[in-house]
């Protein structure tokens, strides 16, 4: 990604409160500020994305109480100045032979616990810990996890419009001849379709067919499809700054007695991972609910991953639907709900919407079919 603006339409006002409340939820878990590297949590909190991510140390500080400074290499400093968040906070530039670590440590104090941006680099937080070693550090993902994951009524219209250029895309491609053709030929025609749909960036295009199927995160290969396969798709990106992650499990030709039976396994995994969403009800209970489903089935241990993660700015981040996660629904909440079935060297099912919490249950940013679609 290049450039300093993000196709989100969010003004200075909506930036200034991102970040005033960031520092305000910082210093409730007790920390003494926020230090934001480059990557999602930097644009959703200023709207700025540096052209290059290089060693140069770009940081963006938030304390409660102070001004947001960021911290930018000068020859950075003319593109940092053009975002949409500079408006509303001081930019503080290094010039190549300076310590950037000086200028960090004049903002942040001799002590105190502050938490990082996951995405730092290690050089970085190594340089602040020797400048400052009487400081310490948390990640984000750790000290606050639920930073990004409420979305309000813009995000969540960004969120839907990208589902719904998700799901465009699967009545397109359901279209399109699959045996005889390469994954990797489905793959672009889905990558083109995401593009044509509205996306201007296209992260994954997932084309597991037949026993490739069974790895999770196979992407795509030269392997040729054939007929009788099983072929998972699983694509997204973003579209206008805001993410896109569905996947449909399709069969070429007609599909064996087994084949969907596993299908509808899956299928009604997922409905009960959906029907476990509610505002006050525990992450954990959204994977637990997916899983039962499965396990009393007997296919247990061939579902090998968690039931979802979360969806904003990017693709995939906090809150997780995993055993263990207490952490409650929230309306607002984004995340996917995406149970499999995975049997080594034979075929994998997996079927996955984005959900929104609401006030009172979930409702799906992806609404196309999720029976068993037979292409040619």
């Amino acid at each position: 990604m290049t450039g300093t603006t993000p196709a989100a339409p969010f003004n200075a006002g909506d930036y200034k409160s991102r970040m005033t409340r960031a520092a305000h939820t910082a210093a409730d878990a007790g920390l003494a500020g926020l230090l934001i590297a480059p990557g999602p949590d930097m644009v959703w909190l200023t709207g700025y994305t540096p052209t290059a991510v290089t060693e140069r140390l770009t940081l963006l500080v938030l304390a409660p109480g102070r001004d947001p400074v960021l911290i930018v290499p000068t020859l950075e400093a003319p593109d940092a100045e053009k975002a949409d968040g500079a408006a509303v906070l001081s930019l503080r530039d290094w010039t190549d032979g300076t310590d950037p670590y000086a200028v960090a440590a004049d903002l942040l104090g001799k002590s105190g616990r502050f938490g990082i941006s996951d995405n730092a680099w290690a050089m970085h937080l190594l340089g602040l810990q020797k400048t400052l070693p009487d400081t310490s550090y948390a990640s984000l993902t750790d000290a606050l996890p639920m930073l990004r994951a409420v979305k309000d009524a813009a995000e969540l219209e960004l969120l839907a419009a990208a589902g719904a250029a998700a799901d465009s895309t699967f009545e397109e491609i359901r279209k399109v001849p699959f045996a005889g053709r390469r994954e990797s030929d489905v793959g672009h025609d889905l990558a083109d379709l995401l593009r044509r749909f509205g996306h201007d960036q296209v992260d994954f295009t997932i084309v597991g067919s037949g026993p490739n199927g069974a790895n999770p995160h196979h992407e795509v290969g030269d392997r040729v499809i054939q007929d009788g396969d099983m072929v998972v798709l699983d694509f997204g990106g973003l579209k206008d700054g805001y993410g896109s992650d569905t996947t449909r499990t399709v069969h070429v030709g007609p599909p064996t007695a087994e084949e969907r039976e596993v299908h509808d396994i899956v299928r009604a995994a997922q409905e009960a991972g959906f029907r476990a969403v509610r505002p006050g009800a525990a992450c954990q209970e959204v994977d637990r609910a997916a899983r039962a489903v499965i396990t009393d089935a007997g296919y247990g241990e061939f579902f090998i991953h968690r039931t979802g993660h979360g969806i904003g700015v990017t693709t995939h981040e906090p809150p997780y639907m995993i055993e263990g996660e207490k952490q409650p629904l929230v309306p607002g909440m984004c995340f996917s709900v995406e149970p499999g079935i995975y049997l080594p060297g034979r075929f994998g099912v997996r079927i996955e919407d984005i959900v929104t919490v609401t006030e009172d249950g979930g409702r799906r940013f992806n609404n196309t079919t999720r029976e068993m679609v037979v292409v040619g």
